[in-house]
Formats: C-alpha cells, structure tokens, sequence
C-alpha cells in the first residue's frame, strides 16, 4: 500500500498501526519483526510481480503456471535418468593424495603430543599414547 494512495485520515491510521506494531516488537523483544517493520517503513509498500520463463521463453504470472513451472523444472532436475542399475556403473576408488606416514614421522608426531589436553575425536588422551609408543619402542630395541 503506498501512503499517497491513502486519505488524510486513513494515512494517520496506519502510520498509528505501524508505528504501534513497531513499539509492541520492541518492548516484546522481537527483534526479526521489529527490524523487517522499520525495515518496511522505511521503503514503504514495494509492489512485486512474478513473473517467470518457460522453455519457449514464453512469460507467465499466474501462481498455477509458475508453479508448474518449477515442478516441471525441478522434476527434470532431479530425476536422472540412464542409469538403470547401480551395479552396472564402475565404481573408482580415489588414490590417496597424501602418502602413508613413515614410523620416524609416527615417532615424531607422538613426541610432539602435549599432556594433560582434552582427548580428540578417538578419546585416546595423549598420555596413553605417549606410555604406549614407549614400551613399544622399548620391546623393539
């Protein structure tokens, strides 16, 4: 609704309404409504018109053939045709991009572990790690 559009009167009126609308979601402390009203305000009523393309370039704006639009869209989309079978595709397994650590390198990173530190996603503290490369290291030499 565009305020010019709108008698004296009735301008008041709803200047009234928004402005106790925005006081309401201030003292509520809803903030999302109380910014996309000052927000609205501000910028006042934007008219919007849908409007959308179909394959032939052909312009619609009733909602029923825009939505048909996006279901025929999304359904050509996602509906994948060509592969009948899973087992009929080859599945390739990636090579790894980083090469197989040394045992020096395990040695080294274990050393390197700090104690008394918050375990990581295996929940193995560093302190058992570190006792245990020690003995392991100590039955090997």
């Amino acid at each position: 609704m565009n305020l010019a559009d709108i008698p004296g009167t009735k301008k008041k009126e709803y200047l009234k309404v928004k402005v106790n609308e925005l006081e309401t979601n201030g003292k509520v402390k809803n903030i999302r409504d109380l910014y996309r009203g000052i927000s609205d305000f501000k910028t006042g009523y934007q008219h919007r018109t849908n409007i959308i393309k179909d394959e032939k370039d052909d312009l619609f704006t009733d909602c029923h053939s825009i939505l048909a639009r996006w279901r025929n869209h999304f359904s050509q989309l996602l509906n994948v045709y060509g592969v009948k079978d899973v087992r009929q595709t080859e599945i390739h397994k990636a090579e790894s991009l980083v090469p197989e650590p040394s045992a020096f390198e395990v040695e080294v990173a274990i050393e390197k572990l700090r104690r008394h530190k918050s375990p990581g996603i295996d929940q193995i503290p560093a302190e058992l790690i570190k006792t245990e490369s020690r003995i392991n290291y100590s039955e090997i030499h």
